[in-house]
């Protein structure tokens, strides 16, 4: 069979057929192009609505293109709240910070140490310090204008990692002559530069207003004269539904042992409320003791870092006041055997700037039935509780006393900064017999009543410890001398 023979080609139809082509295999460019259409106009009709002062120029692109600015040092300043008096002779203290987050360092008090040296005592956060370098700089800026002086602080770190957040540091601003001992006064100023905390290429510093010292108030006989008391106690942070009762048997207890030339430094943070106030009283009113209202403290983490920053702030604001200066709790009292006295036994540790108390530890719920149990419940706790734990070859906890000057940082336990010999060879000459959980609650003490020598009770080997009861008559007898029976209805 013959081929019919093709019929020619319309070009206009190739044409037509070569431009969809181009569109079918051009269809995501044109999609693009499309949308770029679209979002100029949409844009051009988003400009009517400016306000016509706006404007925006080529300059204003090539500032947004433009690189960050270089890390620049950064100083903050604030208004330092200060201490304030309040009714009935409370003195609230005031915590001042500085920083952000975690603050680079929160303020608490600054205190002279001589005529070049002053010691700033506060807290800092614990993670710049861990991975980081924090460092101080020290500026005296008197009043008479004759020229600022800077050193290096040293920064001590007392509380052995106790701190989560925040860690307590103590600045040591030692100068190298005598500054505003010519009583013109002036401003101590601390620098406080994370270093690279946090980011490498980042410094921030804070300056900071640790102390002003008013012209003419500067006594410097105070750094060379006797001191006025013989003991000083610090305090430990009172927290709590404390017992009026044990506050009121530990406070009799330890001004007649201390004496006429001892006082007490009670740090209130929550625990010292009306009715353990109105145990406190008369002897604020004797003046052995000053309660210090801290509960701003509560912003912070941690209980016993807190109490590092107290034990601290104590030391140096009374270390030219006291000759010995006790750091322990107000359930552990001190005592020395009957053949001398505090003073024989503090006499005979004068060549050494820290020595540390063994613990007897005392049941707190076993008490010794000799009596009716009706009189039993009116009796002290002294006089109840004397089942000793007598287990053998554990660690037991110490407490200590210093000659405050030769110290520069303090801790809960024992100081790691002094200058001077240290001894824990005081067994059979002084000690402390701690009442562990007695005063935290605002009830009777006694559980169990027992009239045996000896006992075990879940294991704990205990006998009958009659040291403390023997003094309890002397102690109310001492009471009662000193503020009269104004105390006698105190409840648990």
């Amino acid at each position: 069979m013959v081929k019919d023979k093709e019929a020619p080609e319309n070009p206009n139809l190739k044409n037509n057929k070569m431009f969809i082509g181009i569109v079918w295999n051009c269809v995501p460019e044109l999609k693009l192009l499309l949308s770029a259409l679209l979002f100029f106009c949409s844009l051009i009709t988003l400009f009517q609505f400016f306000p016509s002062h706006f404007s925006f120029s080529v300059q204003d692109l090539r500032h947004c293109a433009s690189l960050p600015p270089p890390p620049v040092e950064i100083q903050h300043r604030q208004i330092k709240q200060e201490d304030v008096i309040l009714q009935g002779g409370v003195i609230k203290r005031n915590f001042n910070t500085y920083g952000t987050a975690a603050y680079n360092f929160v303020l608490m008090s600054a205190y002279r140490g001589g005529l070049n040296t002053f010691a700033v005592i506060g807290l800092s956060s614990k993670p710049l310090h861990v991975f980081a370098k924090p460092t101080y700089v020290c500026e005296w800026a008197p009043h008479n204008g004759t020229g600022n002086i800077t050193v290096p602080g040293v920064k001590i770190l007392p509380d052995w990692g106790y701190g989560r957040v925040y860690t307590v540091v103590v600045v040591n601003c030692t100068f190298p002559s005598p500054v505003g001992h010519d009583r013109s006064g002036g401003r101590l100023f601390i620098h406080a530069s994370t270093s690279g905390g946090g980011d490498a290429n980042f410094n921030l510093t804070d300056t900071i207003e640790a102390l002003e010292e008013a012209p003419e108030s500067l006594n410097p006989v105070q750094f060379t004269s006797p001191p006025k008391y013989d003991y000083l106690y610090c305090g430990s942070s009172l927290y709590g539904n404390l017992s009026p009762q044990r506050i009121r048997e530990w406070i009799a207890y330890h001004v007649k042992m201390f004496g006429e030339k001892s006082h007490f430094v009670i740090h209130d943070a929550g625990g010292v409320h009306p009715d353990v106030m109105a145990v406190l009283r008369p002897w604020i009113e004797k003046g052995y003791v000053t309660v210090q209202d801290i509960r701003e403290e509560e912003r912070f983490d941690g209980y016993y870092h807190n109490q590092f920053l107290i034990v601290n702030d104590c030391l140096h604001r009374y270390r030219f006041m006291a000759k010995w200066m006790f750091f322990f709790d107000v359930d552990e009292f001190i005592f020395v055997p009957k053949k001398s006295t505090l003073k024989t036994v503090m006499d005979s540790l004068s060549e050494y700037t820290q020595f540390t108390i063994e613990q007897r530890t005392i049941s707190n719920k076993l008490c010794y039935l000799d009596d009716h149990p009706g009189k039993i419940y009116r009796k002290w706790g002294i006089e109840k509780l004397v089942y000793r734990d007598t287990v053998r070859g554990i660690r037991r906890d110490r407490k200590y006393a210093v000659q405050p000057r030769n110290v520069f940082a303090t801790g809960v336990h024992m100081s790691e900064n002094t200058v001077g010999k240290t001894t824990h060879k005081t067994e059979g000459k002084i000690m402390y017999y701690h009442y562990h959980g007695t005063i935290s609650e605002r009830r009777e003490p006694c559980r169990q009543f027992v009239n045996t020598t000896e006992m075990k009770v879940g294991g704990t080997p205990y006998m009958v410890d009659m040291t403390m009861r023997e003094v309890a008559g002397a102690v109310k007898r001492f009471e009662m001398r000193m503020i009269g029976s104004a105390l006698l209805t105190t409840r648990q």
